[in-house]
């Protein structure tokens, strides 16, 4: 793919994060996408990467704004730069309580590309931050 078909993938998987579309997500993945998750382990597939786009619609309420994309040379890597802005649903395990507790960080998500579909997420963002923010209420 080149670096503007590259781009275009990322903007369609952002634009239907924002929409709240997880089949528009979905579309843009691989079947054996790479899911690397902030601060947490490795998952393959799209079936778990469905999972986690659940888990999170029960716990977060997010958009992201101020995106910046960039792409490598070649089209084959590209990254995502944003804030998100979100509220805390429900309590997720581990963290704390949550009682629609709004946030806002900087965070990114790099992404490797093939054969047209995205093959790997990997996201990032401070997650004291984040911590610090919702246990404020």
């Amino acid at each position: 793919m080149s670096e503007a078909e590259t781009i275009a993938l990322v903007e369609r998987y952002i634009a239907a994060f924002n929409a709240g579309d997880n089949d528009a997500m979905l579309a843009c993945l691989s079947q054996d996408v790479a899911h690397d998750i902030n601060q947490g382990a490795r998952e393959i597939g799209k079936d778990k990467f469905r999972w986690f786009l659940g888990m999170m619609d029960k716990h977060y309420r997010e958009e992201l704004s101020d995106v910046v994309i960039m792409a490598g040379q070649g089209g084959s890597r590209a990254s995502a730069e944003f804030t998100v802005r979100g509220k805390y649903l429900a309590t997720a395990e581990g963290l704390p309580e949550a009682d629609g507790q709004t946030y806002s960080l900087p965070a990114g998500i790099f992404f490797e590309v093939d054969d047209g579909l995205i093959s790997r997420v990997t996201t990032y963002y401070n997650l004291a931050d984040w911590t610090a923010q919702v246990s404020k209420g």
